[in-house]
């Protein structure tokens, strides 16, 4: 007899269960927990779920730009902050949530691309728009053939979506320590969390392509941050810029096709 709980499910890995233990019901299990009820059952309504709106978008990454390039100006004159323990525990814990979410969605991912290609994956709602991968993006939805109740449909985008302004703080950081605010940094942050939103209405089931990508990126990305603020010295950083503009082209290239596609 297993003495695991019935939640963790572990075995060979598969297909279906690529890392040899099954993550989503242990995702499931702990989110019902806290929650009270399924991550599949989260219902997302305009004006209610957080964040749902452009207005209430438009304000906090407004919000964003004036916090982050008035807080530069009033740092001209003021000595830098250390804050490098607050630093370590924020890249920290971006670590383990991009790599969470990472490995949930590879997970709903590789048996879809495996079986039913690449295009099916972005082109098909019945492909990268399951009930599963909803919840970890944040997104209103209707599945194709079958259409869920609401409350089932309405659950994707959550937790991506919402990391995004997680990393606005890192911007607070660089200004509070006095480091240069580059354009690609400030531009990325605003850009990315707005992307989320536009596809939250979009119903676009390319999104899982730039999402994955800029999650791996961004484990690679905060583990350098995390290793550089204990002062280990990391000989690859030259190539994390490379990793972020091949992630931009690669991104590019899936959205103009899914674009030319669906038109």
């Amino acid at each position: 007899m297993s003495v695991l709980p019935k939640w963790i499910e572990v075995g060979a890995p598969s297909l279906d269960r690529p890392f040899g233990i099954h993550l989503w019901p242990i995702f499931e299990h702990f989110f019902t927990m806290i929650k009270g009820y399924r991550p599949q059952d989260f219902d997302f309504v305009t004006a209610k779920t957080p964040m749902s709106t452009l207005r209430e978008t438009s304000i906090t990454l407004v919000f964003y730009y004036v916090v982050i390039f008035g807080g530069r100006e009033l740092m001209r004159s003021r000595p830098a902050f250390s804050l490098n323990g607050l630093f370590k525990i924020h890249n920290f814990y971006l670590v383990l949530i991009s790599g969470g979410l990472l490995a949930l969605m590879l997970e709903q991912l590789i048996p879809e691309v495996v079986r039913n290609g690449v295009f099916h994956a972005i082109c098909a709602h019945s492909g990268g728009w399951t009930r599963q991968l909803v919840v970890l993006y944040y997104v209103c939805l209707h599945f194709s053939p079958a259409k869920p109740s609401k409350s089932q449909a309405n659950s994707l985008y959550k937790l991506n979506y919402l990391t995004k302004y997680l990393e606005l703080i890192d911007t607070v950081f660089l200004f509070l320590k006095k480091k240069p605010l580059t354009f690609l940094h400030t531009y990325h942050h605003g850009a990315t969390a707005l992307l989320c939103f536009t596809q939250l209405h979009g119903h676009t089931s390319v999104s899982w392509v730039p999402i994955t990508l800029n999650l791996m990126v961004h484990v690679v990305m905060y583990w350098y941050y995390f290793q550089a603020a204990r002062g280990i010295k990391i000989w690859w950083k030259k190539y994390i810029t490379i990793l972020q503009i091949s992630q931009f082209v690669i991104d590019l290239g899936f959205i103009y096709f899914a674009s030319y596609t669906y038109l």
